[in-house]
């Protein structure tokens, strides 16, 4: 509990504060991975501000997507991550709400290259995500996303990991 209180007072001061780039919103998430090891997820989504291959169905637009990731060891292990990524997203047409889909391929540093009994080979990891969700009138947004993380096989340990998540932005 003591983590997202951290989570949400560093939340809030970003809100607070004025960016020189327009923010499209603060996003926080919880999730876990396949070892059931929890995650908490704060980061910024900052819009492309453009759009291909629009039709009556949707569109086809992107964001860049930076975080920090809190890892929950349950055992032993904690960890930390910050990750960047652009990321891609189709969003079907709507007037109050917008299905989407999206995918994105970014990277990863991680504090410590072990995460419960996961040997991640590399504090660098890249990370591919897969979501879907809906998005409000007013730029609220909810979702799912799988996310994958692995160093690509450039050390001899590669375990992997893989993080199912729940995620909400606000506007800012």
């Amino acid at each position: 509990m003591k983590r997202l209180f951290c989570l949400a007072a560093i939340a809030a001061a970003l809100t607070g504060h004025s960016f020189t780039a327009q923010a499209a919103g603060v996003e926080f998430g919880v999730g876990q991975t396949g070892d059931s090891t929890m995650t908490y997820r704060l980061g910024m989504q900052f819009d492309w501000d453009k759009s291909w291959l629009q039709s009556d169905v949707g569109r086809l637009t992107g964001y860049w997507s930076g975080a920090y990731t809190y890892w929950e060891g349950k055992k032993t292990n904690s960890n930390n991550s910050l990750s960047f990524s652009p990321v891609f997203v189709y969003e079907f047409s709507g007037q109050t709400v917008k299905p989407y889909v999206e995918l994105g391929i970014g990277v990863a540093l991680f504090s410590d290259t072990r995460l419960e009994s996961r040997n991640l080979g590399s504090a660098f990891q890249f990370e591919d995500r897969f979501g879907v969700g809906l998005r409000f009138a007013g730029g609220h947004e909810v979702g799912v996303r799988v996310t994958h993380y692995s160093d690509a096989s450039m050390s001899i340990h590669n375990d992997g990991l893989e993080s199912y998540a729940l995620h909400y932005t606000m506007p800012l």
